[in-house]
């Protein structure tokens, strides 16, 4: 019988709002735990009546933390749209602020909100397992996690004008060509990037070998992996086709994301405002499937730049080649994928065409419906729109990152909840484990607003008869 429910809210390191809902039977130990995303994204239905080339600036207000990712999908939902193919120096320069924006999230969430339970401890203290604490821990290294997300912020001004809600993708094009001064600039910071996202691997790889009990107990499960593959299914952030494996390793299927529709279906649950997606041909929950860094690796079977593919064949012999299951893993996959887009910012800024002026094709070939898709840090993101003649939009269809790994999130919630979590002296390191089960998936929960101001988390034990038993408070 379920004789207590802690509640944990909000979760606390992530961009959005959620909580968690543990049921407690009464001999102390988990019977099952929920995670319900409890804010409403309205974007859907607002953007409806608005004009197709408003949304590469509206859509970026979605999210603080990853603008870019929305700022581009809206670009290339309305290239389609409009039929306006961009030329390739312009999809270079997406290509390149894209880069940064993986680089300063990746790089963000590994140093500052992951890390400090990771280097710090999952039962440190709370007031100091967070950035201030790592500060104090280790300045040096601090210092260097803040210079690298600047680093990607820095491509995201300089391409679009600011760091945060760029200007720059517009349909067919971009419109601002990079300057040789400015590439040369974003450059001489590759190195520095480069250094410190090995620093960061050596860390998480030397934590993985003192911790491989937690690692292979910590929400280890079978799902499918979906993203971007290149044509000779390498890892791709930006464009290709989309590659759907099973828990096996298996082809599911591979497909053009403008097709998307045929291939996934979204599950409701009465608990979350949060939709489930779904393999179709599988169902529900037998078709669910995971996205993000440790999505991405899972069917990329090689990265085309040097060092990130070293890591990427360590990563591959963790489960002898087949799919990494473990959750904690996302934190190795997400620094690997880091330092590939490090690795191509090289690339892309040593390309002839980078400074090209040849960055917007104004040719239309209008045809009221477009699908923009886009991997963005957190996993693969889907914009999809359909307007009238006039560009008025009648619908529009987003299906975000972290909405593909909502029932991974979910069930890791759950296992981790059960691992962990023991009673009746509940413990603030086990609920912090809990929150790190939803942290390395990095999820984004947030519309169009953001909290300011303190995260406090307060926890009600309540009794078989709805009777408060004790109540927990973290400031």
């Amino acid at each position: 019988m379920t004789t207590q429910k802690i509640t944990i809210e909000p979760v606390t390191r992530i961009e959005g709002h959620a909580k968690v809902t543990i049921h407690m039977k009464d001999d102390g130990t988990v019977d099952h735990a929920l995670m319900h995303v409890n804010e409403f994204r309205g974007f859907e239905k607002f953007c409806e009546g608005r004009l197709y080339f408003e949304m590469p600036s509206i859509t970026p207000r979605i999210c603080g933390i990853c603008p870019v990712s929305h700022h581009l999908a809206a670009a290339k939902a309305n290239d389609a749209l409009t039929g306006q193919t961009p030329p390739r120096p312009a999809n270079l320069l997406r290509e390149l602020m894209h880069m940064g924006q993986i680089i300063q999230s990746h790089g963000m969430h590994f140093f500052e909100l992951a890390g400090p339970d990771l280097l710090l401890g999952f039962d440190a203290a709370p007031e100091i397992r967070n950035v201030v604490g790592l500060i104090g821990a280790n300045p040096g290294l601090t210092v260097k996690a803040v210079m690298l997300r600047k680093f990607g912020q820095e491509i995201i001004k300089t391409l679009g004008g600011r760091r945060i809600h760029p200007n720059f993708a517009v349909p067919g094009g971009v419109n601002k060509s990079l300057l040789a001064s400015e590439r040369d600039t974003i450059l001489s910071g590759v190195d520095d990037a480069i250094g410190a996202l090995q620093i960061g691997l050596q860390i998480m790889k030397d934590w993985a070998g003192r911790n491989m009990e937690d690692i292979n107990k910590f929400a280890v499960f079978p799902t499918g992996y979906f993203g971007l593959v290149t044509p000779e299914n390498g890892l791709e952030l930006y464009d290709g086709d989309i590659r759907l494996i099973d828990q096996t390793g298996q082809d599911l299927e591979r497909f053009d994301g403008k097709d998307y529709l045929d291939i996934i279906s979204e599950h409701v649950e009465p608990w979350s405002y949060l939709k489930f997606p779904y393999y179709k041909k599988l169902g529900f929950p037998g078709g669910v499937y995971r996205v993000g860094p440790l999505g991405r690796l899972n069917i990329a079977e090689k990265i085309d730049t040097p060092l990130a593919n070293e890591e990427l064949k360590i990563f591959k012999a963790l489960n002898n080649g087949k799919p990494v299951e473990n959750t904690l893993y996302y934190h190795y996959a997400r620094l690997i994928e880091a330092l590939f887009a490090a690795e191509r910012v090289r690339v892309l800024c040593d390309d002839k065409d980078i400074l090209s002026n040849d960055i917007l094709n104004t040719r239309k070939n209008y045809t009221g419906h477009g699908v923009g898709v886009i991997e963005a840090p957190r996993g693969t993101l889907i914009h999809d729109y359909t307007a009238d003649e006039h560009g008025k939009l009648l619908k529009v269809n987003l299906i975000v990152s972290t909405g593909h790994n909502n029932w991974a999130m979910s069930n890791a919630v759950d296992s981790v909840a059960k691992t962990y979590v023991k009673g009746p002296d509940v413990q603030e390191g086990m609920l912090n484990r809990v929150e790190a089960a939803i942290r390395a998936y990095d999820p984004c929960l947030s519309c169009s607003t953001h909290a300011v101001g303190q995260m406090p988390i307060q926890l009600d034990i309540i009794g078989p008869e709805g009777e408060l038993v004790k109540t927990i408070t973290r400031d």
